[in-house]
């Protein structure tokens, strides 16, 4: 065998051991919890038959007044990964100055799949929401709205993931008037350990509010929010994640401070479940 031959067979051999080295490096810790911020939304759609349930209790104090919004969404892939409908159906409970309970705006949601992350590429999945209206005006709008967010997120080290958020809606002829919403928001996420991670979480919306009277109340809202969660990885590839934080107003218009629970199940359905929830 010629030298040339044997220096060849050896740089060959060296690049097998170093691919297969490679392929058998673990997932990055930040990619344990994925798909279960508060505030914020992650861009990763639902992989193929898994379905995730999410139950947010915000609560947020403002003076003597006390704002609890219990919601309850359902995450459904169509098909595979790049399609995903959902649903989000509110509840609001005023205690103070203006007291009442009631349904508001319930959301129908489709997002898809505009890019899978990579090393260089974030992951992006532009989201179109149908806006119907269910709380006769007190605790939401009176005609049907359109909503749009376009949420990027990037795994950036074994331990660290940012999120960001820009969106917004519109409320065409709400009290003969069209209003129109906007929303900024971003986070990073530190991974303590792979089930474990740290959140701070910043949101801010620039808001229109058309009353009976045809009078607009704009309002700006920024919150910081500080948080947690943890991640149960169970039997059958089923996840429970459950969660908490501390929002805190930094804007005039916001509540001065709040507390978020979180509760969250994902499990594989049909015969197409094949993953495990961790990562996603």
């Amino acid at each position: 065998m010629s030298r040339i031959s044997r220096i060849l067979m050896v740089v060959t051999a060296l690049s097998l051991a170093a691919h297969h080295v490679a392929g058998d490096e673990p997932a990055p810790l930040a990619a344990g919890v994925q798909d279960n911020s508060f505030l914020i939304e992650e861009a990763y759609n639902q992989e193929a038959g898994v379905v995730q349930h999410i139950f947010g209790l915000p609560v947020a104090f403002d003076g003597p007044n006390k704002n609890i919004g219990p919601n309850f969404t359902q995450e459904w892939p169509v098909f595979s990964q790049l399609h995903q409908f959902s649903y989000t159906i509110p509840y609001v409970f005023l205690a103070g100055d203006d007291s009442g309970s009631g349904f508001s705006d319930i959301r129908l949601n489709y997002r898809y799949q505009a890019l899978m992350e990579s090393a260089r590429v974030p992951a992006f999945a532009p989201r179109f929401t149908l806006v119907i209206p269910d709380g006769g005006g007190k605790f939401g709008h009176e005609v049907v709205g359109y909503e749009t967010n376009l949420p990027f997120s990037k795994v950036i080290s074994d331990r660290w993931t940012l999120h960001f958020n820009a969106g917004g809606n519109v409320f065409p002829n709400d009290h003969n008037h069209t209003s129109f919403n906007y929303a900024l928001g971003g986070s990073a996420i530190y991974a303590a350990s792979r089930n474990f991670n740290w959140m701070l979480e910043f949101v801010a919306t620039w808001n229109e509010d058309v009353d009976d009277r045809e009078k607009t109340d704009r309002t700006f809202t920024a919150l910081i929010s500080p948080g947690a969660r943890y991640a149960f990885n169970l039997r059958n590839h089923a996840q429970l994640t459950v969660g908490a934080a501390v929002p805190l107003g930094i804007s005039a218009d916001a509540p001065e401070w709040g507390l978020f629970f979180y509760f969250s199940y994902e499990h594989p359905f049909g015969k197409t479940a094949t993953r495990e929830l961790s990562p996603k």
